[in-house]
């Protein structure tokens, strides 16, 4: 079920799209040495095969977990010989990472005068596992793991080319195997296929999702994430969050990441959470969350899910408070009703601006008792900080004193 084609291959379109240099270099027949890093299951085995075969050349696949440096003496010793002839060899080598750094120098010579192309893989970080050298003579590219829907259709492509043969599978089993296999294609075609065989054997010749579950030796967690499952879930994710129970913050987070929820769904929620039920009780608490988006965007899952359990921790354990919350509702709710007064003069811009404007910053404690409000409207107040704003509460009462508004 190995994808042969660049049209048959799914997922990793951050490296193939169109105009990108690997695309270009397949397209071409022209490949490049590259360090292909990623999640196992991702296709960097396909994706090396791919290029092989895009640039005729032949294909030496070796894993530095089994072979050392005495077998990759003997690849370059063919690609010299084909490369005579005319024909070139892609080296593809798997777990490069475990490669010390004298196997890796004996690459060097052959990938610098292009005896061979060499397509390293690993699922280490390739700046702290390959050696200097090696990386500078190949581009380094990272592959993601794949999408539900990405694994799903290459379970569909097997059951359509008759791969299960006499044996039927439930459509929510596909998609359990598809969602819950963490982006392993690897792991969730060789789930299928057990389970066809134990349904074949002696079996029912069907598939349902308990066949599914104990293929994969998962349980499955019914989660419809397009349905009203993924707003009670992150409801209950925000209300128990709001109530301070961290155990049950984690417990609705786990099951929203074992359902395939998008944990940037997730993280948006956490940054409103940050402001409108935290605030000013703690302001980092804000810093926190859109810091967990960020790292949601630069790693994604699994691992994206370490930051997520530590934001849902700090947002469950900080103070409560939503006076800011209250407060803008309080500004928006006296807008609508009684429209939006003009500033005074000396707030606005334009030829005139500035004339009359009590620059605070002339004045002690740089606070000016000038009106800063629309004319009639000196005396209204929306702000009311709760005893969890203190500092705030007891900053804000200096200030109108220091302006006169008390």
């Amino acid at each position: 079920m190995r994808p042969r084609t660049l049209d048959e291959l799914v997922g990793q379109e951050h490296v193939l799209g169109e105009g990108s240099s690997l695309r270009v270099a397949i397209e071409r027949g022209r490949p490049f040495s590259m360090i292909l890093h990623g999640p196992p299951g991702t296709g960097k085995t396909t994706l090396a095969r791919i290029v092989a075969t895009s640039a005729e050349a032949a294909f030496e696949e070796l894993s530095a977990v089994q072979v050392g440096k005495a077998e990759v003496t003997q690849v370059i010793a063919r690609a010299r010989e084909r490369r005579r002839g005319g024909r070139p060899t892609v080296l593809f080598l798997d777990e490069i990472h475990r490669f010390n750094k004298a196997q890796q120098d004996a690459l060097l010579p052959a990938v610098e005068d292009g005896t061979l192309t060499l397509i390293g893989a690993t699922t280490e970080n390739p700046y702290f596992s390959v050696n200097s050298a090696l990386l500078s003579r190949s581009q380094v590219l990272e592959l993601r793991a794949l999408t539900a829907e990405h694994v799903e259709t290459l379970l569909r492509r097997a059951i359509d080319r008759g791969e299960l043969g006499d044996v039927t599978i439930d459509d929510e089993a596909v998609a359990f195997l598809g969602t819950r296999s963490g982006g392993d294609a690897r792991s969730a075609l060789g789930a299928l296929e057990l389970a066809a065989e134990t349904a074949g054997v002696g079996g029912t010749g069907h598939v349902a999702l308990a066949g599914a579950e104990s293929a994969l030796q998962q349980k499955a967690v019914r989660y419809d994430r397009a349905g009203d499952q993924h707003y009670d879930l992150i409801s209950s994710w925000i209300k128990s969050t709001r109530a301070s129970d961290v155990d049950a913050s984690l417990y609705y987070l786990a099951v929203m990441l074992e359902g395939g929820e998008d944990p940037r769904f997730i993280v948006r929620r956490m940054v409103i959470l940050a402001s409108e039920d935290i605030g000013n009780a703690d302001p980092r608490a804000l810093q926190v969350a859109t810091a967990t988006a960020a790292a949601i965007e630069l790693v994604g899952l699994p691992e994206g899910a370490h930051a997520l359990a530590q934001c849902a921790v700090y947002l469950a354990l900080a103070p409560k408070s939503n006076a800011a919350y209250k407060a803008l509702g309080a500004a928006r709710a006296y807008v609508r009703e009684h429209g939006a007064a003009a500033p005074p003069g000396y707030l606005r811009s334009g030829p005139l601006a500035d004339e009359g404007y009590d620059y605070p910053h002339d004045r002690p404690n740089h606070v000016s008792s000038q009106s800063v409000m629309p004319p009639g409207l000196e005396g209204v107040r929306f702000y009311a900080p709760d005893g969890q704003e203190a500092p705030f509460a007891e900053r804000w009462a200096a200030l109108r004193k220091l302006r006169g508004l008390d």
